[in-house]
């Protein structure tokens, strides 16, 4: 590990003006940074301790959604009794995510901000434009199983590995944060998470030293709400594919995907397929698949997946 400054920010403001820095980093859990910092995949020179911001609290909103603090931990945003009442599927969401242990520390912030697992990523030796841009993607034409279906791009094939973000997404989540001016700004979830294109190292809309206060959920819209994660094993691994639900009695509702692309994948368009089934679903949601002779699995069974979880609603 190279060496660094640290400091403890005092405010948001400060967090975020601190971090104009070139080679500034935040840190609060560091579940992720500090595994990428030891293989020297980000090598920050500063930074920037964020645990003493008090973005810990949970707090119901003027519109009767719920504001969560960047700081809140896992652990204790699956546990609180209003989000296991009335977003069911973001509690199912983080529960099958990691381990109990990584739970406790990692953050809703930084749930939201994991960098991808693609075992080229991780690995310095081969090329990744994601860690370096312009160097190639190892992963088209290599080992490509665990990878994106759709919405990835010459240059980049990797997944996003969140499982609390595709909740968040079928959950019409919005994202608030403080930019490095002072200025405060309000992301839908929607918009918040970038397709590689040809700049797969930009992972999302926000600027440099720009930082996530809070996330705020809207008003509860009831309905059955489930979270299916299919893996290669029990846990402790990432998703092949995952389908996060909300599911009126009517048989519309929300569907996102997780597994599957760059960021968590929903059609809205696709949802008004519901009542006909899995295989009407699927058919809008992955219309513009192209998977690697490795991955084609997922296109069924997403779809297997899809109507197990319908098939649990109407149960």
């Amino acid at each position: 590990m190279r060496s660094f400054t640290y400091e403890r920010a005092s405010s948001p403001a400060e967090a975020a003006a601190a971090a104009r820095a070139e080679g500034a980093k935040f840190i609060a859990g560091g579940t992720n940074l500090l595994d990428l910092m030891k293989l020297e995949i980000e090598t920050p020179t500063h930074l920037i301790d964020v645990n003493g911001l008090a973005l810990d609290k949970i707090e119901t909103t003027t519109e009767g959604g719920l504001r969560i603090g960047a700081l809140v931990r896992n652990t204790d945003l699956a546990a609180d009794e209003r989000v296991r009442r009335d977003y069911g599927l973001l509690s199912r969401a983080l529960l099958a995510g990691a381990s109990g242990q990584l739970r406790n520390k990692a953050t809703t912030a930084g749930n939201l901000l994991q960098r991808t697992r693609c075992p080229y990523f991780y690995d310095t030796n081969q090329p990744c434009n994601k860690r370096q841009p312009g160097s190639g993607c190892a992963a088209i034409g290599g080992f490509s199983r665990q990878h994106a279906v759709i919405g990835a791009s010459e240059g980049c094939i990797a997944t996003h590995p969140s499982d609390m973000a595709v909740a968040m997404r079928a959950l019409d989540a919005t994202v608030e944060t403080v930019r490095p001016d002072g200025t405060a700004r309000s992301i839908p979830i929607a918009e918040f998470h970038r397709l590689p294109g040809d700049t797969p190292h930009v992972e999302n809309v926000l600027v440099p030293g720009e930082l996530i206060t809070a996330v705020t959920l809207p008003r509860p819209v009831g309905g059955t709400h489930i979270y299916h994660k299919v893996r290669d094993r029990a846990s402790y691994a990432f998703a092949l594919v995952s389908v996060g639900a909300i599911v009126q009695r009517d048989g519309t509702g929300h569907i996102a995907l997780g597994g599957v692309a760059h960021k968590p994948w929903r059609v809205e368009a696709a949802e008004i397929e519901m009542p006909r089934g899995a295989r009407a679903v699927t058919v809008h949601l992955l219309a513009d698949a192209r998977p690697t002779n490795e991955n084609a699995f997922k296109l069924p069974l997403v779809e297997r997946t899809l109507a197990a979880v319908l098939a649990e609603a109407r149960s």
